[in-house]
């Protein structure tokens, strides 16, 4: 029944009954009357979701989302990407948890590839025939060809297990060796390793990671691990940096003096010292063209004497790498800055 229909109807019983009411109930009930019949009017189907006022909108406790006016469904049934147990604790979550390791750069296939145990047996444990031995070994023997599809494969597969295992004898984290293998994939998509050993271009990538992320190595640490020379090391390692726009920043003294102290059995009170001294003397312009290490290991050296706990210069040139000519230079120039008497 349409609204001029209705309110003649209305009128009619009014006068039929002598019905006696205020002028606000009448407002009252034609006011209601009129949200009925915009209610009635709107076409659910002819909604524009995106032209609902975002107000008008509710999230109920199921997770649907209602518009208050029309009733309207717009989302509904959402889809919760967690696992649908629950854990603890992380050791729970180890043992709940049904998917492989993430993606990684450190692998030439990004560690999606298959693993055939080299164990001899299945899965309760129980040796397997000699004619299911012979099989797998075969599997096996396919499994490690097919990884590779080329030469380039091949070539990158070594390039980044030379970089696992000298990060690993340089005892640096994981975040360095992912920051080492994306410098290197990048390096190889410019064709950058064109004439270089691949031995060469993985050190240097390693080296500029290390610098990187604030983890700094020396090259002669570097080249302690490396199967190459310290001289190609540090010419490819500018060529590579060059090429690859790596905005490095000289790398600080101070990152070297809790290693090394640590390897000199040195207390806090010579590293603070030993900081203090690199601190005072970079602001007066000595550390300007100087070697870091050798600046960190004379700092070290000049903060033993003054905490007595005292080091020779053989000793701290050894941990740093440095020659015991390098340290009493630098140590001369440093205590002099200071205003320490020698």
């Amino acid at each position: 029944m349409t609204r001029p229909t209705r309110q003649r109807e209305h009128d009619r019983q009014r006068t039929r009954h002598g019905d006696e009411r205020t002028a606000d109930e009448d407002e009252a009930e034609r006011s209601e009357d009129a949200d009925e019949s915009i209610a009635t009017d709107i076409d659910v189907d002819d909604l524009d979701v995106d032209d609902l006022d975002p107000e008008d909108l509710t999230r109920t406790a199921d997770g649907e989302l209602i518009h208050e006016e029309t009733g309207l469904i717009i989302e509904e049934e959402q889809i919760d990407p967690g696992p649908e147990w629950r854990a603890f604790n992380h050791s729970e979550r180890q043992e709940k948890s049904r998917v492989g390791a993430p993606t990684t750069k450190t692998m030439h296939d990004k560690g999606l590839t298959t693993t055939i145990d080299w164990k001899d047996k299945d899965a309760y444990g129980r040796s397997i025939s000699s004619k299911k031995r012979s099989q797998m070994h075969r599997l096996r023997k396919w499994q490690e060809r097919i990884r590779t599809k080329d030469a380039g494969e091949r070539n990158l597969q070594f390039a980044l297990s030379e970089i696992d295992r000298m990060a690993s004898a340089l005892g640096v984290p994981r975040s360095v060796r992912e920051v080492a293998s994306v410098m290197y994939r990048r390096a190889l998509k410019e064709d950058l390793i064109r004439g270089r050993s691949i031995e060469g271009v993985a050190t240097s990538t390693l080296y500029a990671a290390c610098r990187k992320e604030g983890i700094p190595r020396s090259l002669e640490e570097i080249s302690d691990v490396s199967r190459v020379e310290r001289k190609e090391i540090g010419r490819t390692y500018r060529y590579i940096s060059q090429e690859l726009g790596l905005e490095m920043k000289p790398v600080d003294p101070k990152k070297y003096v809790p290693r090394f102290c640590s390897e000199l059995e040195l207390s806090e009170e010579v590293q603070s010292k030993a900081n203090e001294i690199i601190e005072t003397t970079a602001e007066k312009g000595l550390l300007s063209g100087k070697s870091p290490t050798g600046y960190a290991a004379a700092a070290i050296y000049a903060a033993s004497l003054l905490c007595n706990e005292k080091k020779t210069q053989r000793e701290v040139a050894g941990v740093a790498q440095v020659t015991e000519v390098t340290i009493r230079n630098r140590y001369q120039e440093q205590i002099e800055a200071m205003g320490i008497p020698s």
